[in-house]
Order: structure tokens, then C-alpha cells, then sequence
């Protein structure tokens, strides 16, 4: 940033407005995503950081960097979002499984939470700049961690990620978030543990994009389309889950999620399902699609994110939202 261009900026030139923040605009979409779990949310909360860093660039006095104060905006715009009582799963708690399928091996706790597409996560770097980060960029974004996030309070959630993900020293997320650096001390405390004692935190993975990944995704798929349960079984490590949040039932190991898969209906519609590769938050995953023969056409019905540990799949989590598929280049529809 020159003096220059922050001065041309604050003089209402939009293109050297843009140059300062255009740098940050997607290192930011990341970062409210991380808080909110949602990326259409994330998407919004970016547009209403740059409105605000637009109106309020004149008062922007440097003693803090533009990125800085970027995030200290961007994430008060999440913290505000969160305090609304509207916002989050609806109508989950104490919801039942669907109709035939067998009882829940637990029931956790309903989070509102979205995939994030890995074209949005291109060109990020692997490690933050910040000297007490404690996680990698892609890490950070993983579904286990992002999920651990949205069941944290607001406060916590913003504080873990600026310390922990951004490596922001506590005096400066004290200052971002209007708190005291012993209150950011407190909540970085409780965060931590909370991430310690999640069943989801992840250990180690294959290669992403490794030929033993696409060997296992290949027969994932295959299996899946034919409907052949038990080779989908097959390929689960034995304490394998699966998850379909925001609905708090969740099903664990093979013989569980094998009764839960034989109650779904979704290989009975005449034409059996379709999946489409991609990928969402650093993992692999499928658009999933239902054939509809009377139309000719396959209809979207959401989208799975795996969980890859070694040679075999750890984890299965389902999402029936259909509004993020746009975000991954995928149609509502294919040709039957």
C-alpha cells in the first residue's frame, strides 16, 4: 500500500479503493466463513467489511495495517450477524430421524453450517504471516475444525481464529474486538479446549489428490451410483461416521451407517442417483443427484464432503442445501 493510492482512496477513487482491498478480499470470505460456517453468509458480511471500509477509509489512521483493520471490521460484522436470534438451524432440536431409519448412534448438537468450495481457497497462503499461529491455512478450514467453530460461543470462535489461525498477539484481538487482553486470554483458553475434546478433530489424512485418493473416490462413486451398500461399507474405517448436519442424528461405524443407508429410499427413483466430483473445504466431494424419469433429468439433492484417514473414508457428512451448489460450479440439473 502507498500513501498514494490510501490517499487517492480516501478521496473516493473506487479503483485505488479497490487496489488496497482487493489484495484481502478472499483471505477475508475465509475468515467470515470460518466464524458464521455459512458461505453465502460469508460472502454478505465481506460486501458489508468493504461498504464500511469504504465510508469509513478517511478516519483510517495507519497505526494498526489496512489488513488489520480490514479483520478488525470484518470480524465484528460476523460477531453482530451471530447476535442475531434468528439466525441458525430451525426446527432441528429434538427432531426426529427419518421415518424407518434406525435410532441415532448420537445425537450431537444442531450447528448451522455450509461446505466451503476449494476454488474459493486458491492462491491463499498455507501458513499465516502472524508469528503465533498455530494451524495452517487449509487446516483451518477443514470441516472438522470449521464444525468445532459453530459450537462455540460467538466470542470464542472470533478470538481462536485471530490467535490461533491468523496469529494476531492478544493485545491486537483485545483491540479488534473491543475486550480486554485477559478476556481474550479466558476465551482463547476455553476455545482451545473445546477443540481438544471434539470427536471430530481429524488425524491424519492421505495426499489430497493423491492416486490412492482418486483410487478410493473412484470406487466410493461407483459404489454409491450402483447402490451396492456393502462395497460402500466396505471402503469406511470401522469407526467411521456419518453426519447430516444441520440434523443432529448422527450415525457411527460400518454396521450402523450400512442399517442407516438401507432405509433411504434414494437408489428408488427410478433411475438411482448420480454424483459429480468436486471438492469443499480441502477435501473431497460429490453433487449428488436424484434421477427424476418423468422429467428426463437428474435433480440436485446436496452434496457430500469425505473425510479421507490413510487408505479409507472416516467420515461421511451430508448436505441437503441446495443454494451452495452455485458456489461450486454445479447445476440444479443433468440431462437423465
Amino acid at each position: 500500500m502507498t500513501d498514494a493510492t490510501l490517499e487517492r482512496a480516501r478521496a473516493g477513487d473506487e479503483e485505488a479503493f479497490r487496489a488496497l482491498t482487493d489484495p484481502h478480499r478472499r483471505e477475508l470470505q475465509v475468515h467470515c466463513y470460518r466464524i458464521l460456517g455459512s458461505v453465502q453468509d460469508a460472502e454478505d458480511m465481506v460486501q458489508e467489511t468493504l461498504l464500511a471500509a469504504w465510508r469509513g477509509l478517511v478516519d483510517f489512521e495507519g497505526r494498526a495495517s489496512l489488513r488489520s483493520w480490514l479483520y478488525r471490521i470484518a470480524t465484528n460484522r460476523c460477531l453482530n450477524a451471530l447476535r442475531d436470534s434468528g439466525r441458525g438451524p430451525q426446527n432441528v432440536l429434538g427432531s426426529n430421524p427419518p421415518a424407518g431409519a434406525p435410532e441415532p448412534s448420537r445425537w450431537g448438537e444442531p450447528i448451522w453450517l455450509q461446505p466451503y468450495p476449494d476454488a474459493l481457497l486458491e492462491g491463499l497462503p498455507d501458513r499465516a504471516e502472524g508469528p503465533d499461529a498455530r494451524y495452517e491455512t487449509k487446516e483451518a478450514v477443514g470441516l472438522a475444525f470449521v464444525s468445532c467453530l459453530q459450537r462455540m460461543t460467538p466470542q470464542q470462535r472470533a478470538v481462536l481464529v485471530l490467535r490461533d489461525v491468523l496469529g494476531y498477539r492478544a493485545a491486537e484481538v483485545a483491540e479488534m474486538v473491543d475486550s480486554t487482553e485477559a478476556s481474550v486470554n479466558s476465551a482463547l483458553q476455553r476455545a482451545r479446549a473445546s477443540i481438544e475434546a471434539m470427536p471430530e478433530r481429524p488425524g491424519g489424512s492421505s495426499l489430497p489428490d493423491s492416486p490412492a485418493e482418486r483410487a478410493l473416490l473412484s470406487r466410493f462413486g461407483d459404489a454409491f451410483e450402483r447402490g451396492d451398500i456393502d462395497a460402500v461399507v466396505a471402503l469406511l474405517t470401522e469407526d467411521a461416521w456419518i453426519r447430516m448436519p444441520p440434523a443432529p442424528h448422527e450415525y457411527q461405524g460400518r454396521p450402523a451407517i450400512a442399517e442407516f443407508l438401507r432405509t433411504r429410499g434414494i437408489w428408488c427413483s427410478g433411475g438411482g442417483i448420480r454424483l459429480v466430483p468436486t471438492r469443499a473445504n480441502g477435501q473431497p466431494a460429490f453433487g449428488y443427484y436424484l434421477s427424476d424419469p418423468h422429467a428426463g433429468v437428474a435433480r440436485a439433492s446436496g452434496l457430500f464432503v469425505l473425510t479421507v484417514e490413510g487408505e479409507a473414508i472416516s467420515a461421511i457428512t451430508r448436505f441437503g442445501d441446495n443454494g451452495v451448489l452455485p458456489y461450486f460450479g454445479l447445476p440444479r440439473t443433468l440431462p437423465s
